[in-house]
């Protein structure tokens, strides 16, 4: 197959059979986040290189291995953004955001783009729901930030996944635990890759993050950072569990977990599953003190997480959670003759502006290929209309589920078939209640909404 007609590794089409799937996840994540009262943000596909390099971090895989950089035609450096959090930070600064009321809760749906391995669940361009807060210290958001994910695993009735949580520390209790680190893999540098005698001498932490078997088995035993935390951050741990606690959210302390980043510090935490493999994790933030001022702003606080919907998804799909079905089509007419199609054009028109789901005939079929084209389609109804229905002034229409057929004057059309589907509609969401289905009631109201 050429080139052209087949997409880059690590991409993938997402596909009119499947992307209202896609639709009803990104509207029920906004919409879950908005009730935490965290409201959408937009920022660039493409950054200038420095900012990701100042706030992923030098020593990470991401900036080393993964991004996708290239000169612009004023040669400047751009890449392609590998995550959500660096943008927004930026646009946090750039349109003073910071003299806002904080602290200021921003969410996205975004694109970002990493040259690794394409595996299931990870792509070379996938796609992440992220928060960020800004200018918060305080416990308690840590604990909101953390119950936010926790509501949408909630909402979707996602079983099998915990909440691990850990602190990293701040920078200068983690000067301490880098000392400890340096010290313990000096002792086994002869056993660990070649990434990994690269970060023994640049940032220790990153070792422990390491995929490699050998590496992780070496990590498994090095001293931990929590036996390294200054009063402040221990105190700090400590009340975000409690609130965790107050808030009936289950976790378990991971002191393994130190995130893939170099911009995070203190809190970090993961949503992980044994659902979709051995890499398991879903979702995954915590705080980044530091960003703001390492950006080139004053000291601001702030917490977030990123969730990538690929992985969501397959998690959904591997746990047998089915989303809600795609809104059918109302109402296919199917037209005889040509003044049957213009008249067919006409109501498709009106009842569109009604808010119906209404398709006819534009490629000329037969009346029997219509009417098969109408049942790929899943319509609700459909009607014919020719020479004789015209004559009458009025269209007979069918249910497609029940068979039933009733006439409806044409003068009185959009007004009585709009009834008619609130009726059915009314009915549909009945029968989903009592079989215990997920609802979306957009669909059932057929965008009436």
């Amino acid at each position: 197959m050429s080139l052209i007609t087949k997409a880059p590794r690590g991409t993938q089409d997402v596909l009119p059979s499947q992307s209202y799937k896609n639709r009803f996840l990104e509207s029920t994540l906004l919409e879950i986040a908005d009730e935490f009262g965290f409201k959408e943000i937009r920022t660039p596909v493409f950054e200038h290189t420095e900012l990701f390099t100042r706030s992923v971090g030098d020593t990470t895989d991401v900036v080393q291995k993964e991004m996708y950089t290239f000169k612009d035609k004023g040669e400047r450096s751009i890449t392609l953004r590998p995550e959500g959090t660096s943008g927004a930070a930026r646009a946090f600064l750039e349109h003073g955001l910071y003299n806002e009321p904080l602290p200021q809760k921003v969410c996205y749906l975004t694109s970002c783009y990493r040259y690794e391995k394409p595996q299931a669940g990870r792509l070379r361009e996938f796609h992440q729901f992220g928060v960020e807060c800004f200018g918060t210290a305080s416990p308690a958001a840590d604990a909101e930030v953390i119950s936010l994910a926790n509501e949408i695993f909630g909402f979707f009735g996602v079983e099998d996944i915990h909440l691990e949580i850990n602190s990293i520390g701040c920078p200068e209790c983690r000067k301490k635990y880098h000392a400890a680190l340096k010290e313990y893999f000096e002792s086994k540098k002869e056993s660990l890759c070649p990434t990994c005698l690269e970060r023994l001498d640049k940032n220790p932490m990153r070792i422990l993050d390491c995929k490699s078997p050998i590496c992780s088995e070496i990590a498994a035993k090095a001293p931990i950072v929590l036996d390294y935390l200054c009063d402040d951050c221990a105190d700090h741990f400590k009340k975000v569990q409690q609130y965790l606690d107050e808030m009936l959210i289950p976790y378990s302390i991971n002191p393994q977990i130190v995130r893939g980043l170099d911009y995070y510090t203190r809190t970090v935490f993961e949503f992980v599953s044994d659902s979709i493999g051995a890499q398991g994790t879903v979702c995954g933030g915590g705080r980044y003190d530091g960003l703001i001022e390492e950006l080139g702003g004053n000291h601001v606080p702030s917490l977030g997480f990123g969730m990538g919907l690929e992985r969501l998804m397959l998690l959904l799909e591997s746990q047998g959670i089915k989303l809600p079905e795609e809104k059918r089509c109302d109402l296919y007419i199917a037209s005889i003759g040509d003044d049957a199609s213009l008249k067919a054009a006409r109501l498709t028109q009106e009842l569109r502006q009604s808010g119906v789901s209404a398709q006819f005939d534009v490629v000329g079929r037969s009346v029997k290929a219509q009417m098969k084209y109408a049942n790929k389609l899943g319509a609700r109804f459909t009607a014919v209309i020719g020479d004789d229905d015209i004559a009458a002034g009025v269209i007979k229409v069918k249910n497609m589920d029940d068979g039933e057929t009733q006439e409806i004057a044409f003068d009185e059309f959009s007004e009585e078939f709009l009834e008619l589907t609130l009726q059915q509609s009314a009915k549909d969401l009945q029968d989903a209640v009592s079989a215990g289905d997920n609802i979306d009631l957009k669909s059932f109201l057929g965008g009436l909404m």
